[in-house]
């Protein structure tokens, strides 16, 4: 009898005891949604929707995964930030530095990086339609694969950036810099890319259904062809590399699709 109630004695001081450090274990995993925002701040899985973070320093900061719709960056310094898979629709980035930072597979519809700094930064499988990168600066940055149908990239400095296998259908390159640009196999279908000058862009396989050259500088163009220019709107103004030829139906009608 003594030997059966010390056991039941030590079971349940072992229960009380993985229950203590259960509780406590679980509040450590939600603590970090709590801490207050600064370098390094981990608030990956959080909801931090409507946040007001403007001016801050949140270098090499997480929020992997975690919901930032409506939040407000501006101006914050948030250079290697980590926002693999986060949902920043409608959150403004605009004059962030976001250099090297991580936004593979974020979704971000109408997000705003306007005169962002994304060098170096990683958008590869992103979804960020209809979205504005006006004035950026993303030199080498990666859009590998992303969808940005309708964004607005005037003014940007896209420079030997890597935009392949992108959707970019309607997006707008108007005085963006796109010098060594890769965008190999997207979709420029009604994209914008007037009196653009397009030297050591790759354009291999990009579909270029009633996408806007007019006045563009094609000579340096890598990769483009004549069936690609076929479908393509150009104007008198555009210049083309040896062996092709302005197409007939150029200047197009008046695209109101």
């Amino acid at each position: 009898m003594r030997f059966q109630a010390i056991s039941k004695s030590g079971r349940a001081a072992a229960l009380a005891l993985a229950t203590l450090l259960a509780g406590g274990l679980a509040g450590a995993a939600q603590a970090g949604c709590q801490d207050a925002p600064g370098p390094g701040v981990d608030w990956s899985n959080c909801s931090k929707a409507r946040l007001l973070l403007t001016n801050d320093d949140l270098t090499k900061s997480i929020f992997s995964r975690s919901l930032l719709t409506l939040s407000d960056f501006s101006g914050s310094l948030m250079t290697g930030a980590k926002l693999e898979e986060a949902e920043v629709s409608r959150a403004r980035f605009d004059g962030v530095d976001l250099a090297r930072a991580d936004l593979s597979r974020a979704i971000g519809w109408r997000a705003s990086f306007a005169q962002a700094n994304l060098s170096g930064a990683s958008f590869v499988s992103a979804d960020m339609n209809r979205s504005d990168f006006s004035q950026a600066k993303a030199m080498g940055a990666n859009f590998t694969k992303s969808e940005l149908n309708r964004s607005d990239f005037s003014g940007a400095d896209l420079t030997g950036a890597d935009i392949s296998k992108a959707e970019l259908a309607r997006v707008i390159f108007q005085n963006t810099k796109l010098t060594g640009v890769n965008f190999s196999y997207s979709n420029l279908s009604r994209a914008k890319l007037i009196d653009a000058d397009l030297q050591g862009v790759n354009l291999a396989g990009a579909y270029l259904y009633l996408t806007q050259v007019g006045g563009a500088d094609l000579r340096g163009a890598v990769g483009l062809t004549q069936t690609q220019l076929d479908i393509a709107c150009g104007t008198s103004g555009t210049r083309l590399p040896p062996g092709l030829v302005k197409p007939q139906g150029w200047p197009c009608t008046e695209d109101t699709d």
